[in-house]
């Protein structure tokens, strides 16, 4: 992210970056100063003397009459007198038993080197050599003894050093016990309150919080006590993350960030060393903010499900959470803020008042909140200036954030693509299908009769949404393939739903029944294509049963679990008759929506043969093309073979070269001339 200077870079990366050299000669200077590095050089060139030592020939040691004896007998060569032994050279005897190298050492005393050295005159006539042999000081400095002391020694110590760099955080485990947050300051994030749209509500909480770590005493000045954790809930992509770094932007103070998994390793007992290593840290930087993205890593409920090794270090690094955000004081100024977007597993102990003092929702944008995403997203691209971005924002409900930015990130792409110099209103609403439904597969070849087949299921689709008044206003249909869908029929919500009505609920079930019942009819045969559907069917079905008490069979009682995510085995807490019970009313909702679709479709039929003729003729409808062909009023407007077709003679037309045209002053040439160049 931009920070402060022109090159767009954080304090941090200049360090790193700026001055290689001096750090380079600071590092060699750090190590010329630490002793260690000689100590290990010095164990190095002890071993090699060891290694050379064992390599030298092989000494014997034998007594004055030995070596007189193999004196006499001819078998050694290059005698020398050192002032501590007489050493000779074993000559080689026949058939290569011993080496000429083998040496033959007549050990003796000081005192007796005259008394020796005057036997050798006798013995050799002078032949031989005095040397002095090595200091008796460097014999014992390498001696094997001595090197094998040293090597011992300084083992220890690496092990000594090692211990004690590892026990600050973790024990023995060393850097595994410190904490992996980062530290963010408002330069660093680069994102403000100016940069968050569409959680208005969550920005006006959190906004107290920033009060507080600017302006402490004007809270505490009635005694109040600022909430010691604020934990920001909501689904996937809705801003949680960047809420928090428009905190940070906003309350100019150090910004610990943590995400939940960084505290569990493979190691036991590291999670609650980093977590001890992290509020350590925050205490000392106080006035400070925590933020522990994706909480429910390590603050699941304790005690579900079944116990193992993982769960067991889960548990351990929440109560080192537990037992630190109870730590805090008044005057620590630190606040804990986490995200999560499953609340309903956390522990009871986490979300309590003292911990985590309120929980912040962040929800899906509304169509005003869309409109205001989109325009944040919207500043960085050209846009044309017959772009509808209301209609964009209305067309897509259930979006969350992330992927408002995409489409607008998407249309830029096609746009580049197309060689346009503006993103247009159709790039746009291609960009909202792709991210929701997938790529379009205009090049797939599809067969005519499965290409008719997916014409009268995505008709059926439509007529019924065209038709029924409660179900969502008819947006387009199309029979390109897109995503693993042959075809798909979008819809545009008239205003954004916080809840379901039976009518409504009954009017999408019969829409989503249409097209089996229209692909039936037409082919008298049906196909798997109808697999979404049905789930859809379904699901819905069991909700208005199991959660919604839209049956008047089971009344106004919920049947489905607390939370079947979490545990192996669905919780079921009803007997089996009521089982059956649920199933026959499931089946009832199912049966009662296909009947009454399938009587919608046969009533209107030329409404749905008409609307899937033009579909395998245009490919793609809008909803006011939907309506004149139920009406009966011709489109006008050119087929996909004809778009082809021009496309073929524009392409054509620009491979064609010019025709050549004959100066006029070149008339009166003779054929055999060449025409001047001028």
């Amino acid at each position: 992210m931009p920070s402060d200077g022109q090159n767009g870079t954080t304090p941090e990366q200049r360090q790193q970056g700026g001055a290689p050299t001096q750090e380079g000669e600071a590092g060699a200077a750090k190590m010329n100063r630490n002793p260690f590095g000689w100590l290990v050089l010095f164990a190095l060139i002890a071993m090699l003397f060891v290694v050379f030592g064992t390599l030298e020939g092989n000494r014997k040691e034998v007594t004055w009459s030995e070596f007189v004896a193999y004196y006499e007998e001819g078998n050694l060569e290059e005698i020398k007198l050192t002032d501590r032994a007489v050493v000779a050279t074993l000559k080689a005897r026949e058939g290569g038993a011993e080496q000429s190298d083998q040496r033959i050492a007549h050990p003796f005393l000081p005192r007796t080197e005259e008394l020796v050295q005057s036997k050798l005159d006798d013995l050799t006539a002078g032949n031989y050599e005095t040397t002095s042999g090595p200091s008796i000081w460097l014999q014992v400095l390498f001696s094997p003894l001595i090197l094998t002391i040293v090597v011992f020694v300084i083992l220890w110590m690496i092990i000594s050093r090692g211990l004690r760099s590892a026990g600050g955080a973790g024990g023995m485990l060393g850097s595994f016990g410190k904490s992996r947050h980062r530290v963010l300051a408002k330069e660093q994030s680069g994102v403000t309150f100016k940069d968050v749209a569409g959680i208005e509500d969550a920005k006006d909480e959190v906004t107290e919080i920033v009060e507080f770590l600017k302006h402490p005493k004007k809270f505490m000045r009635l005694g109040g006590r600022i909430p010691r954790g604020v934990l920001l809930v909501g689904e996937p992509g809705c801003g949680k993350t960047l809420l928090a770094k428009a905190i940070a932007g906003e309350a100019d103070v150090p910004f610990f960030s943590i995400s939940g998994s960084d505290f569990v390793e493979m190691f036991v007992g590291v999670g609650a060393s980093r977590v001890r290593d992290l509020f350590k840290q925050a205490k000392e930087s106080s006035p400070c903010i925590i933020f522990l993205d994706e909480i429910d890593a390590v603050g699941r409920r304790r005690g579900g499900g079944f116990t193992t090794g993982g769960h067991d270090e889960r548990e351990q690094t929440l109560n080192a959470i537990l037992v630190e955000m109870d730590g805090f004081e008044t005057s620590d100024q630190i606040i804990v803020i986490a995200a999560t977007n499953r609340s309903d597993v956390l522990d009871p102990a986490l979300t309590r008042p003292g911990r985590f003092d309120r929980q912040v929702v962040v929800p899906l944008p509304d169509v005003k909140g869309r409109m205001e995403i989109l325009q944040v997203h919207a500043k960085k691209i050209k846009l044309s200036p017959d772009v509808d971005m209301e209609r964009i924002a209305r067309g897509t409900p259930m979006f969350s954030g992330a992927e408002l930015s995409a489409i607008i990130n998407e249309a830029a792409i096609g746009a580049t693509m197309g060689d346009k110099d503006f993103v247009e209103q159709e790039d746009l609403e291609e960009a909202r299908d792709k991210v929701r439904y997938g790529r379009s597969r205009k090049s797939q070849v599809i067969e005519e009769k499965e290409r008719a087949a997916t014409a009268y299921h995505e008709a059926g689709h439509a007529v019924l949404q065209a038709l029924l008044p409660d179900a969502d206003p008819l947006h387009k249909v199309t029979i390109i393939p897109r995503g693993q869908a042959l075809g798909a029929t979008f819809s545009l919500p008239e205003k954004d739903r916080y809840g379901f009505s039976l009518k409504y609920l009954e009017a999408m079930m019969r829409v989503v029944c249409g097209g089996r019942i229209a692909e039936k009819r037409k082919t008298d045969d049906v196909s798997s294509g109808a697999a979404s559907d049905i789930s859809q069917l379904t699901q819905m079905a069991r909700a208005m049963v199991l959660d919604w008490g839209m049956s008047d069979k089971l009344g106004f009682v919920r049947y489905s679990g607390q939370d079947s995510r979490e545990a192996y085995i669905p919780e079921k807490e009803y007997s089996e008759e009521t089982a059956t019970l649920i199933d026959q009313e499931v089946r009832s909702f199912a049966d009662m929506a296909y009947r009454d679709a399938e009587r919608i479709l046969d009533e209107n039929w030329d409404k749905v043969e008409r609307v899937a003729e033009a579909l395998l003729k245009y490919e793609t409808l809008t909803a006011e093309e939907v309506r004149k062909l139920m009406a009966g009023e011709p489109l006008g407007k050119p087929s996909v073979s004809d778009l082809l077709a021009a496309e073929a003679r524009k392409r054509d037309a620009k491979q064609t070269p010019p025709p050549t045209t004959k100066p006029s002053d070149d008339e009166g040439l003779d054929p055999g001339l060449m025409p001047s160049p001028a």
